[in-house]
């Protein structure tokens, strides 16, 4: 039986034979008449073919012509109209709002249909349709008698939020480069700049890192480093990498002086005290700079701190007072008496009898962590006492004793004194799948079940979010506001 194969034609001979082998092959190969090849066929040239396999070998018997490719493409003409092209457009039209939701003939779509089907009463209908005995329906009330009006529902109390305080830009934090550190340590032999880079972190990590290393080298068997050796190299390359450092970062807060983050800028210039950098000329310019920037900077901030301090009391924002107040830009700095007394007094017109226990718990937060809390003077605790309340002012007791009076908390003695509360967010705990049981057999007595009790999240010590007419608990950042939910 013949099959189709493709060869490759080889050579021709003068006997007017070819052979050949399969197309990209070596093997098989063989020798066929040239009769059967189509005119103008040379050395090179891929075909299809027949071929039948037997024991003797392989027998070309014909060559397969391959299909043209018909190159016709069908078009579609398109005729040209004279007429103006006029758009097919579709307006769906409005549903009435009193049909049905589908808009069939439905039983609520037929009630409301019957509905708007009645007529209009008129002016002697009366709203009364209970039928009497005679079949009449009563006389509408004539327009001098007016039907007595229900009482007025009590309104809930509104509480409309303060305007929105307008935030600063956050200052910049300290970002330095490392162009003086890489100098140094260019300098420095291979060998040696594992031992530098460690002794910019201090001479503890290097003493660690060699007991470490020295550890390692006995348990294999290898002789140790030198301790004193190595210790004393370090304590050679510190000062150059001490000025080198203290350079990079110099150079970055004297960039961005005007900007940069108070704390960052504090660092830099306490760090310049060390004498090592004191009694290098390429520091001392650098260190005059920043210190006056310093002195600069801390008295804008302050001038700016009693600023957004005075605007927040005058919109009615009294924790983000509070809470401005607790955080000074400059250590020891005195608040203002008149700005305080002020402070003090807006803040005991929040704490009344009538205000919700959430505004006392935020309002309490603030407070005892400014510095007016011994200003403030309460005459009552609120009318509704809340676990939440309670547990509050026992925490604050020993900072608000006069608040602690009020709800008969008595301050405890000398202790640990509370910190502010962090705003944290409660652990997630994903829930279990559920577990599969097995069906009993009939000749099984079913397990007892267990009860497995869920598992507990710890309760956060954070006060209720502000609701109505509560503002937000103090956070620790002053750019957050006390804004309501």
């Amino acid at each position: 039986m013949s099959r189709r194969i493709e060869i490759e034609l080889t050579s021709s001979r003068p006997d007017g034979t070819w052979t050949w082998r399969a197309a990209g092959a070596r093997e098989p190969k063989g020798v066929l008449d040239g009769t059967i090849l189509p005119s103008g066929s040379k050395t090179g040239d891929v075909m299809k073919v027949d071929a039948e396999f037997d024991i003797d070998g392989i027998e070309i018997l014909s060559v397969v012509q391959n299909r043209a490719k018909a190159n016709k493409v069908e078009t579609i003409t398109l005729i040209s109209d004279d007429r103006n092209f006029q758009p097919v457009t579709q307006q769906l039209a409005r549903r009435d709002k009193r049909d049905g939701r589908d808009g069939r003939d439905g039983r609520s779509g037929d009630r409301r249909g019957d509905r708007r089907d009645r007529r209009p009463r008129g002016e002697g209908e009366s709203t009364d349709r209970r039928p009497r005995g005679n079949g009449e329906r009563p006389a509408r009330p004539n327009d001098g008698e007016r039907r007595e009006r229900r009482p007025d529902r009590p309104r809930r109390p509104r509480f409309e939020a303060p305007p929105e305080l307008p935030q600063r830009p956050r200052a910049k934090r300290l970002k330095s480069g490392s162009a003086h550190r890489k100098e140094v340590l260019a300098t420095i032999p291979e060998n040696q700049r594992p031992i530098a880079e460690l002794a910019l972190q201090g001479m503890q990590a290097v003493r660690q890192k060699l007991k470490t290393a020295n550890e390692a080298l006995a348990a294999e068997g290898k002789p140790t480093m030198p301790e004193q050796t190595v210790l004393q190299m370090a304590q050679d390359l510190l000062p150059k990498l001490r000025v080198a450092d203290w350079l990079d970062r110099a150079e970055a807060a004297k960039r961005d002086l005007d900007q940069l983050d108070l704390r960052d800028l504090r660092s830099v210039v306490a760090a310049a005290n060390d004498p090592v950098i004191e009694r290098d000329e390429a520091c001392r310019p650098l260190v005059a700079d920043l210190r006056a920037g310093l002195v600069t900077r801390t008295e804008t901030e302050h001038q700016n701190w009693l600023a957004d301090i005075t605007a927040a009391v005058e919109i009615g924002r009294v924790v983000r007072a509070l809470k401005l107040a607790g955080q000074p830009p400059k250590a020891g700095a005195i608040f203002p008496e008149e700005l305080g007394r002020k402070l003090a007094e807006v803040t005991a017109a929040n704490l009344t009898p009538d205000a919700f226990p959430d505004r006392w718990i935020a309002v309490l937060e603030a407070v005892a962590f400014s510095p007016v809390r011994s200003l403030l003077t309460v005459s009552a605790p609120p009318t509704n006492v809340t676990p939440e309340l309670t547990k509050t002012v026992e925490r604050l007791a020993s900072l608000l004793p006069s608040i602690a009076a009020l709800f008969g908390v008595v301050a405890a003695g000398k202790g640990q004194a509370p910190k502010p509360l962090r705003p944290t967010k409660p652990k997630r705990i994903p829930p279990k799948p559920p577990t599969p049981t097995a069906q009993p057999s009939a000749d099984t007595a079913p397990a007892p079940a267990v009860e497995t009790p869920a598992a507990e999240t710890p309760a956060v010590e954070t006060p209720a979010a502000e609701t109505a007419g509560v503002e937000a608990p103090a956070v620790e950042t002053p750019a957050e506001g006390d804004t309501p939910a």
